[in-house]
């Protein structure tokens, strides 16, 4: 089968690509997902994410390798394995990060990647209820809805709390004030889940040039004599089918298995590919490289007031809750469980906030089941807690083996410069200098975990060696630069060395944003997207000419 476009992966970058490479009808795009359609309730529901946490059917349920710096702990990765991606069980906060992250990115060498450069594309996605404004989009696809005259009335104690510590308030992060705290927007459409496939993909399923293959493996990129990329080898169903490219393939699998898949196309370090008996097609040494995420821990606290936990623990609580959702799409099951926080500074002597705190007005763990749901502690609690916002540490994707059935090996490679132990031990203390105002010593009873026995710098550190985990932004695995030494995509996401293959998707961040991924992942299909249609109107995607006199080298 032929077709202009094939995009690998229908998650929240891959949707996008989908529907604006098939809008004008001048081009044949195929789209390929590994997982199943995104049609259960579950993915409407904004609570429902507390299901697809730990169910395989839905879910790549990846884990990382032992990690020294965490007590030598494998951290929980969960990846999308349906149509959405990962943004069809994330928990939907609305964060774009701050300027200044997007303004590394184009001094890093990307031209066209500065903060102002990436707003049009952010206005674009949504559509915001402050209309048509410097910071927001009036008419986009991804609908974003404040939470503000919603949330647990603890949230406003936790408001207040922060005032009084002396942090300032803002009313949008993703405004003209990033920096303060606050209340949290999440990517919903009256009281449902607004993901990109259900605001890009859905609606155009029925476009003729448009097709959609789910239940796919992927197994490897196919290349001519001249190195440009000619089309993908897959399994479905247990048959192994080859699709074609007349333009590009553009790999949208995320900062996991985009990497992998191009290892085991041949494109990778040289080492590693001989290793497991690849063949070599370009040797380009950064893919799989600086792998960013973010880490946080929880501080448990009891209540001497009533919280999310009194009303969503009782039976007969889930059934009112429930109720009050099928009727209204209103109420606790139709937001985030993350409804306030904010962004901070650590210490004086930081230019920027670099922790990101969440505050959720109840206490929860979700159990590691396929039957999992958000079980709340039997007491009336909330927690807070933290993640820096541009960790140092650099880790890696590697393929296991030469089979696409095998997960890659996940090393995220935590607390390992002294930049991030510091941030580690700074959130920590921001935690407790927030729950030590007034007005949330009114409404505390005792903190449950870590307890008070952790007071020092060093029980900070063990807390959060022995506590912390992913947030689940893995990203900067391909990350986009001019250098193929460094660098897998140059400033158009073109992969350097190579022709007619792009990467667009979280894999490309050269360094990781300040908060939730999800809306910069999208923000990169939209800018993708637009360069794409700019290069077929051109003539075609084009190699760079380094790219050029390499592949008449060889």
């Amino acid at each position: 089968m032929n077709y202009d476009y094939i995009i690998v992966g229908a998650g929240s970058a891959g949707c996008i690509l989908a529907n604006r490479l098939s809008a004008s009808g001048e081009y044949s795009v195929l789209l390929l997902e590994a997982g199943r359609a995104d049609d259960s309730f579950w993915f409407k529901i904004p609570v429902g994410f507390t299901k697809t946490y730990y169910n395989e059917t839905y879910n790549w349920m990846y884990y990382s390798e032992p990690e020294k710096e965490l007590d030598n702990r494998s951290l929980y990765c969960p990846r999308g394995k349906v149509q959405g991606g990962s943004g069809s069980i994330n928990a939907m906060i609305y964060v774009r990060g701050q300027a200044r992250d997007y303004d590394d990115w184009a001094q890093a060498g990307n031209k066209g990647w500065s903060y102002r450069d990436v707003l049009p594309y952010f206005r674009k996605l949504e559509s915001h209820p402050l209309g048509d404004t410097e910071y927001h989009g009036a008419d986009g696809p991804i609908s974003i809805s404040p939470m503000k005259d919603a949330v647990h009335p603890i949230c406003h104690v936790f408001l207040k709390g922060c005032e009084q510590a002396g942090y300032p308030r803002t009313d949008d992060f993703n405004g003209a004030q990033f920096e303060g705290a606050g209340i949290y927007d999440v990517n919903t459409r009256n009281g449902q889940r607004s993901s990109s496939s259900f605001e890009y993909l859905h609606p155009v399923l029925n476009r003729r040039k448009l097709t959609v293959e789910r239940e796919v493996l992927v197994t490897q990129v196919l290349f001519d004599a001249k190195r440009r990329a000619m089309g993908v080898a897959v399994k479905q169903n247990g048959n192994a089918r080859h699709f074609t490219a007349k333009r590009e393939v553009i790999l949208s699998a995320g900062a996991v298995d985009t990497p992998k898949l191009l290892q085991l196309s041949g494109i990778g370090d040289r080492a590693l590919l001989e290793q497991h008996r690849i063949a070599l097609v370009h040797d380009l040494p950064a893919v799989g490289q600086n792998l960013q995420d973010h880490l946080c821990v929880s501080f448990y606290y009891r209540a001497n007031v009533k919280t999310l936990n009194d009303e969503m623990r009782p039976l007969l609580g889930k059934i009112r809750l429930g109720l009050q959702y099928m009727l209204t799409r209103k109420g606790p099951l139709a937001m985030s469980v993350n409804q306030s926080g904010g962004f901070f500074r650590g210490s004086e002597s930081e230019a920027l906030p670099n922790l990101q705190l969440y505050f959720n007005p109840l206490s929860y763990r979700i159990p590691k089941s396929n039957k999992a749901s958000l079980e709340p502690e039997p007491y009336s609690g909330f927690l807070l807690c933290f993640n820096p916002c541009r960790p140092t540490s650099r880790g890696s994707i590697q393929i296991a083996s030469n089979r696409a059935e095998d997960p890659a090996k996940i090393r995220i490679n935590a607390l390992t410069t002294q930049k991030d132990i510091d941030e580690a031990i700074q959130g920590c203390e921001l935690v407790r200098k927030i729950m030590s105002t007034q007005a949330l010593k009114d409404v505390t009873v005792e903190e449950i975990s870590p307890g008070l026995q952790v007071t020092d710098r060093a029980g900070f550190l063990q807390y959060f060696r022995e506590q912390s985990g992913s947030i689940y932004h893995l990203c900067g695995s391909c990350t986009m630069g001019p250098d193929d030494g460094t660098s897998v995509v140059d400033e158009r996401l073109r992969v350097h060395g190579m022709s007619g293959l792009r990467i667009v998707d979280a894999s490309i961040f050269p360094n990781i944003t300040s908060g939730n991924i999800n809306a910069p992942t999208m923000m990169v299909a939209e800018k993708g997207a637009e360069m794409i249609l700019e290069d077929a109107q051109a003539g075609g995607a084009q190699a760079p000419e380094s790219a050029k006199a390499m592949v008449a080298a060889h």
